[in-house]
């Protein structure tokens, strides 16, 4: 079944993309930050750049109009400023920070890793050179252009490091649970429920959670897509209205998977006494 255009408000990920995936293989459902809000971050970030290279060079200017300094090494100065201002404090600062800076904050945003992860002195070291040549060589426009053509908006010196601005701003609502429904209260016992992408797993999840905000013929047009993608992964697939089918898929896969994390814990539990102890006959050295 083709998508329908009234359906694309429940995926907001690129086509393709099934979130960022660590190295132990684990699917993490972030948000690269927008367009817009990068280019803001960026403004904010090169003014108060802007604003420290201005203050530096009118401090030196002002020593430097009391002392006889020679122009070539007033010049040297003022790009050993620049290089403080632009390149030194922004590495400094998303090092310590943890990706993090004035602009990022303003916009909710925070670089990381391609794998989710902090960056460390390297990556902010690369970004912040490779940001000269962006901002200043060629006035924003590589950034820009970047950030247009690639799925993360991540600008060259991101594409280099290996990073991306993640969005931290998520909504504080929290979706109420609800139990199977009692029509299929015999088939959650039996049914088989493979894993689902997460993509399809956040969109049935966002559906449910908002499908009393939308008319009735769209409700159930959605709703039907949404049964015909999750229906592959289901058996048997029961004969119910599609939106109660989707209620019952995400009520069995919260059940088993929260019934699975209980039995995780139990076993570790009477693992623990082997796990903490000492080998059977091994001589106590004492604390």
């Amino acid at each position: 079944m083709a998508a329908d255009p009234d359906s694309a408000w429940i995926d907001d990920h690129a086509p393709g993309e099934e979130g960022t995936l660590t190295g132990e293989a684990v699917s993490l459902d972030l948000h690269p930050t927008g367009f817009v809000l990068r280019a803001l971050g960026a403004i904010i970030d090169l003014v108060a750049h802007l604003i420290l290279f201005v203050v530096l060079l009118t401090i030196v200017g002002s020593i430097a109009s009391r002392v006889i300094i020679e122009g070539a090494f007033f010049a040297a100065l003022a790009i050993i400023l620049f290089v403080t201002s632009f390149v030194i404090t922004p590495m400094v600062v998303e090092t310590l920070t943890k990706g993090r800076s004035l602009g990022k904050l303003a916009i909710g945003g925070r670089i990381v890793r391609l794998d989710g992860g902090s960056i460390g002195l390297r990556q902010a070291a690369v970004r912040a050179m490779v940001g000269v040549f962006e901002f200043f060589i060629t006035l924003g426009g590589a950034a820009a252009l970047s950030g247009l053509l690639t799925a993360r908006t991540q600008r060259v010196g991101d594409l280099l490091a290996g990073t991306y601005c993640q969005y931290e701003r998520v909504s504080g609502s929290v979706t109420p649970l609800f139990g199977i429904p009692p029509q299929l209260a015999a088939w959650g016992r039996i049914v088989d429920v493979a894993r689902m992408p997460t993509q399809l797993s956040r969109r049935i999840t966002q559906f449910l959670a908002q499908a009393s905000q939308y008319d009735p013929a769209r409700r159930a047009r959605i709703a039907a897509e949404l049964a015909t993608e999750a229906s592959v992964y289901v058996a048997p697939v029961p004969p119910v209205d599609s939106e109660l089918f989707l209620a019952g898929i995400t009520v069995v896969r919260r059940e088993r998977e929260t019934e699975a994390l209980r039995l995780e814990r139990e076993r570790l539990a009477r693992l623990a006494p082997a796990l903490r102890g000492t080998p059977h006959d091994f001589p106590d050295r004492g604390a």
